[in-house]
């Protein structure tokens, strides 16, 4: 990076006249640059929002984000689910590779053969009886039972998504992988917040463009 990063306190409530004015504030701290690559905790589909579960859904849904910051910025921009960027930055591009962020709640991506699949909105699934993923090693969670019982329920939701994608790498991201305090399953690796940024650089590869509208 030759610039940042920048970061602040996400508000609450987290919603687009909250959130954008604090975007644009962060990046007029960065300095010049051409383009914009955006990652967003929840579905999203041709540069704009579709779900945002722990950010408000009522309240972001259809805001085209990409387009949004793009007229004020002035500069081309791309939107991506944020696991999907994290994932851009540390896939090798062969097989089946998965990526969890764990954070306020747990982001999904999965890719065959460097080709991101559909979006599945993994965190808002069932984990175990009435949680959902989210819910269930999300940051609430982790705060609730501690690192000890946190680190257990890791080890099943690493095993449940093991049977569901038979996936050959699961990368870990995001703020609470620092947490993480045990020794884990083969195939799964742990990744630095950085990826974050080198994905978003890959966000502009030429090859990824049929994910973008023109």
């Amino acid at each position: 990076m030759i610039a940042g990063p920048e970061r602040v306190d996400t508000p609450h409530p987290a919603w687009p006249d909250k959130v954008v004015p604090l975007l644009l504030d962060l990046a007029g701290k960065l300095g010049e640059f051409d383009r914009i690559s955006i990652g967003f905790p929840g579905v999203v589909r041709d540069g704009a929002v579709l779900t945002a579960p722990n950010l408000g859904t009522e309240q972001w849904r259809g805001f085209p984000l990409a387009q949004n910051l793009s007229e004020q910025l002035g500069r081309p921009a791309r939107l991506l689910n944020d696991a999907s960027v994290q994932a851009l930055g540390v896939i090798t591009g062969h097989g089946i590779e998965c990526v969890i962020t764990l954070g306020t709640g747990m982001g999904f991506a999965l890719f065959r053969n460097g080709v991101l699949g559909p979006q599945l909105e993994l965190g808002q699934h069932p984990a175990r009886k009435d949680k959902t993923y989210d819910q269930y090693i999300g940051n609430a969670a982790l705060q609730k039972v501690g690192p000890r019982r946190w680190n257990k329920r890791l080890d099943r939701v690493i095993r449940q998504i093991s049977v569901l994608t038979t996936y050959q790498v699961l990368y870990i991201g995001g703020g609470n992988a620092k947490a993480i305090d045990q020794v884990l399953p083969e195939g799964v690796k742990i990744v630095p917040n950085k990826a974050g940024i080198t994905g978003g650089v890959k966000l502009w590869d030429p090859r990824l463009q049929e994910v973008f509208p023109a």
